[in-house]
């Protein structure tokens, strides 16, 4: 049977796992007997509620004798160490353009990774049924991107399909009603992207490109066979460091469908799961014994994030999680470092924390998601950048970022980007809408989108991408926030919070348990004011003119995990827990925060 391999690369939220879907359902493999749902391939809870694509997934289909082994990537540039690494599986890519929105920052980013590895790369103008969808200026500015980033002559000589992967449909040109099903789309794949190139007659070679566990079968490999044929039994395993030992491969497995099924044996250029090497880790190679030669080890891009990560040490402290210590946090941060070659842990400054580096704030919260979930109890300081030393001079990380603001607002969102040391370098108002472009400092960005969404009324839209090291840009100019501070603890109660809600915004509402130190709210002003939310309204045996007016509490303002990373100053921690998010000073203690401030 023939065999391509192809990656379905895209910006977030332009229909990558809906197109796969469409493939798995209209494929030979699964056309007898149907597959229910949506977004198949997003198996991950986090994934399904937040509708992005967290982890690289795989799948094969058969069409007309081809099997297509099919992998869908990350759009989100925060999990770019996922595809790098798929680049390495496949021999082409499937591009995934919105019809309205074309091409946008992590379009740009997951196309450079394709371009590198010299990929064929078929275009894919999905949307095409909303309504004020324009593939021809779209495919003109992917076209221009193609060229941008340096695509070769052949690269940029792309196929173009016209898509509605929602409704299943695909086309040569942009006319939906002319199109039935997606089988164009299998018939371009078939026909532009490469069959495997691989020997198998030589010694083999089978790079690892991701790892995951099996709770029956141990720890589980992905990989492609680069040369030769792969079976079970003895092999040379080759390290990182290129370090070669002998180990033993106990199963093989391809993938069908959704499904894994094991093999006798495996042929050069497909793509395979196996098991049988507990430690084995990804960019490392499972060779030939007799002629053990090793594959190029991935280089993988240096994270621009940090946090710490520590043990949960507030007065709640083991009450909602089940894992509290340094030895179960340890564990975990280290079985996380062997999926996430982007990730890297180092030891802190007390033995009760760790520096948790990482390709930005959504990579780094996505794993204190997953932890809290898991039962984990921990506590997490606020994100910083990691500068670098490049020929003597301070250097920083700085993002490209593009905004989408209703034109009355962008006067604000302009001025609060420059007083961050953003750099604008393009805009452009259509139909009421800027669309704005800014360089600016990572530093500039913590912190913002929180802002960004209540400057906008929720109707803004940001996207970032990292550009790069460049000279530091100097000092901020943000305003300080002010935090509404628990005075004592204890449970809150209507007649403390109406009191406090004069002074801000409020985090939590009435019968809270809360504790002295703990942040309850925002600060009208730029200052920590210190409130008793748990004040108790004394009774008398006297009447007033008060008595029996209800008391009058606005809505909260709930903090997510997200926005509580965002919120938190630089003497401020979010404590995680499986029930609860808290944000809370360093030093709980008032004459603490004093002391700390003076010294």
């Amino acid at each position: 049977m023939e065999l391509r391999n192809i990656a379905i690369i895209a910006h977030v939220d332009h229909g990558k796992t809906t197109l796969v879907d469409a493939l798995l359902k209209q494929s030979d493999t699964f056309s007898a007997r149907g597959l229910e749902g949506e977004t198949i391939m997003d198996t991950n809870p986090l994934e399904r509620e937040r509708g992005i694509t967290i982890l690289s997934k795989n799948a094969a289909v058969s069409y007309h004798d081809v099997k297509i082994n099919i992998v869908d990537t990350p759009g989100h540039a925060d999990f770019g160490g996922e595809v790098e690494r798929i680049m390495n599986l496949v021999d082409g890519a499937l591009l995934l353009v919105d019809a309205k929105e074309g091409p946008m920052p992590q379009t740009r980013f997951v196309l450079k990774k394709a371009i590198e590895a010299n990929h064929r790369i078929i275009v894919v103008i999905n949307k095409i049924d909303k309504a004020d969808a324009r593939p021809d200026w779209v495919l003109d500015q992917t076209f221009d991107l193609f060229v941008t980033l340096g695509a070769s002559d052949i690269q940029t000589d792309f196929p173009v399909v016209y898509a509605s992967a929602k409704q299943g449909k695909a086309g040569l040109d942009d006319d939906l009603s002319k199109m039935t099903d997606i089988a164009p789309l299998f018939k371009t794949i078939i026909d532009r992207i490469p069959a495997p190139k691989a020997d198998a007659t030589g010694p083999l070679q089978v790079s690892v490109a991701n790892v995951s566990y099996d709770k029956y079968k141990g720890k589980t490999a992905i990989g492609r066979v680069m040369r030769g044929t792969f079976k079970p039994g003895t092999v040379a395993w080759i390290n990182r460091d290129g370090k070669t030992q002998n180990a033993k491969v106990t199963s093989i497995m391809v993938f069908d469908g959704m499904k894994k099924i094991e093999v006798s044996e495996a042929p050069a250029g497909e793509i395979v799961a196996f098991t049988g090497i507990e430690n084995v880790n990804i960019g490392e190679t499972i060779a030939d014994l007799s002629a053990p030669e090793a594959l190029p080890v991935m280089k993988i891009e240096e994270p621009t994030v940090k946090m710490t990560f520590g043990v949960n040490a507030s007065p709640f402290s083991g009450k909602e999680g089940q894992y509290t210590t340094t030895r179960n946090i340890k564990e975990r941060l280290e079985r996380e470092l062997q999926n996430d070659v982007a990730l890297k842990v180092e030891p802190g400054q007390s033995s009760e924390s760790f520096i948790v580096s990482g390709r930005g704030e959504l990579h780094l919260s996505i794993l204190i998601e997953n932890m809290r979930r898991e039962g984990f109890e921990i506590q997490v300081s606020r994100p910083q950048v990691i500068f670098k030393e490049v020929e003597g001079k301070k250097t920083e990380p700085f993002e490209k970022v593009s905004l989408e603001v209703p034109e009355g607002m962008s006067g604000t969102v302009i001025e609060k980007l420059s007083r961050r040391k953003g750099e604008m370098k393009d805009m452009c108002v259509e139909n009421g809408e800027a669309t704005l472009e800014f360089v600016i400092p990572t530093r500039g960005l913590i912190g913002f989108r929180n802002e960004f969404m209540m400057d906008t009324r929720g109707q803004g839209i940001l996207n970032s991408i990292f550009l790069g090291y460049q000279p530091f840009a100097g000092d901020l100019n943000t305003l300080p926030h002010g935090s509404l501070i628990s005075f004592k603890t204890g449970v809150s109660n209507s007649y403390g919070l109406e009191a406090a809600q004069e002074r801000g915004q409020l985090f939590i509402g009435a019968a809270v348990e809360v504790y002295e130190g703990m942040v309850v709210g925002q600060n009208a002003k730029p200052e920590d004011l210190i409130v008793n939310i748990c004040k108790e309204k004394q009774l008398s045996n006297m009447r007033s003119k008060g008595d029996g007016v209800a008391t009058g509490l606005d809505t909260p303002r709930i903090m997510t995990l997200e926005e509580s990373l965002e919120y938190i100053g630089e003497d401020e921690l979010v404590e995680v827990t499986p029930k609860s998010i808290r944000i809370r000073k360093l030093y709980l203690k008032e004459f603490e925060r004093k002391r700390a401030s003076h010294s």
